[in-house]
């Protein structure tokens, strides 16, 4: 995401540069992009069209990709991270969180900030499942978790939302968690499994 904003701002014209921000990278539809910038679904396609082409032809190679490794005190919170939520232990999750951390889940617009907002907000969905499996992996050069979870009535873990995290002094400073349809979605450009059974092997840790 990063470099395609990078990109876009030096190469593309206004309108361009917006409809590939907004199809390309964050998924929306060509109505959706249309709808706010005005302008046919047509003319949406033919923008995106060109500023693809232009970034095909300064970047035909694409993007090499480039793995990230976390710090020690990178690793260690994701660690604490990934026990918490497998321990369903929600106080232990809030205490990870910087005291103004910020907490939001794409696709929806739900925003919170602060320990207690998120922790009032967690506390009214925790119990809705029985328990959780957490895999660290890394997103965009930041350490992220997968988590899955177990309904009451069920035996599997499944595929259920994609944390990742924005550490800063130790603790979490933004946390923005993929749900709904778009967070179990984005486990296969993961390596991960839409199912997840003690039995799984270890992930890698595709930096996206």
């Amino acid at each position: 995401m990063r470099l395609a904003f990078v990109a876009a701002i030096q190469l593309l014209p206004p309108r361009q540069r917006a409809t590939l921000l907004l199809c390309d990278v964050l998924g929306w539809s060509a109505a959706e992009a249309a709808q706010l910038l005005g302008g046919s679904i047509a003319s949406i396609n033919s923008a995106l069209q060109r500023a693809r082409a232009t970034l095909g032809a300064r970047y035909p190679q694409g993007r090499p990709l480039r793995r990230s490794e976390p710090s020690q005190r990178e690793s260690l919170l994701l660690e604490r991270y990934v026990s918490a939520w497998q321990a369903t232990d929600l106080d232990g999750f809030v205490e990870l969180l910087r005291k103004d951390a910020t907490y939001h889940m794409p696709p929806w617009h739900d925003w919170y900030q602060g320990r207690q907002a998120i922790h009032g907000f967690f506390r009214t969905v925790w119990g809705n499942f029985a328990s959780y499996r957490a895999v660290p992996t890394r997103a965009n050069g930041q350490p992220a978790v997968a988590i899955y979870a177990r309904r009451h009535q069920d035996a599997e873990w499944r595929a259920q939302s994609l944390h990742v995290i924005e550490p800063a002094g130790g603790a979490i400073a933004t946390l923005t968690v993929y749900v709904g349809r778009l967070g179990p979605d984005l486990f296969a450009a993961f390596g991960l499994p839409p199912v997840w059974s003690e039995s799984n092997a270890s992930p890698s840790q595709p930096v996206s």
